[in-house]
């Protein structure tokens, strides 16, 4: 299951990002999407776990949570 987790801080790394979440289960792959002039991060990113379970108990404790200072929001990711 593909996630969308919003509200980054944008100091927050892949790594940190991906250890959050593999906190809760295996995760396949995870990216930060960022600013191709800057190179910082824009804030957001994406995180895909392939057990819909471990990705749902993910999303339950991590959305809302307070890490780097900003609250981040975690939702499963509508595909284009």
């Amino acid at each position: 299951m593909k996630l969308i987790v919003r509200n980054l801080a944008r100091s927050t790394t892949e790594a940190e990002l991906r250890a959050m979440f593999e906190a809760y289960g295996s995760v396949q792959s995870c990216t930060l999407v960022m600013d191709e002039k800057t190179g910082n991060s824009k804030g957001f990113g994406f995180v895909d776990m392939p057990k819909a379970g471990d990705a749902k108990k993910a999303m339950k404790n991590l959305n809302g949570k307070d890490v780097a200072g900003s609250k981040i929001r975690v939702k499963k990711s509508e595909s284009k």
